[in-house]
């Protein structure tokens, strides 16, 4: 779960390079460019999840 969190993360920040490249760089691909934001959300959101099962909330 560990290794798939890590994966995930790597993922993430390659599709924030590429999302700054494309828009750094003049490309007017607004359509390539939305479509890696949403992997992107999509990426955050199973982070999140992993994240919350793997350490679980602990009321004191």
């Amino acid at each position: 779960m560990r290794k798939r969190l890590e994966a995930l993360r790597i993922e993430h920040r390659d599709l924030d390079a590429a999302i700054d490249a494309l828009s750094g760089g003049g490309s007017s691909d607004q359509l390539q460019i939305a479509r890696l934001k949403k992997r992107k959300l999509k990426l955050k959101d199973q982070i999140a999840m992993i994240e919350d099962y793997l350490i679980p909330d602990i009321i004191a």
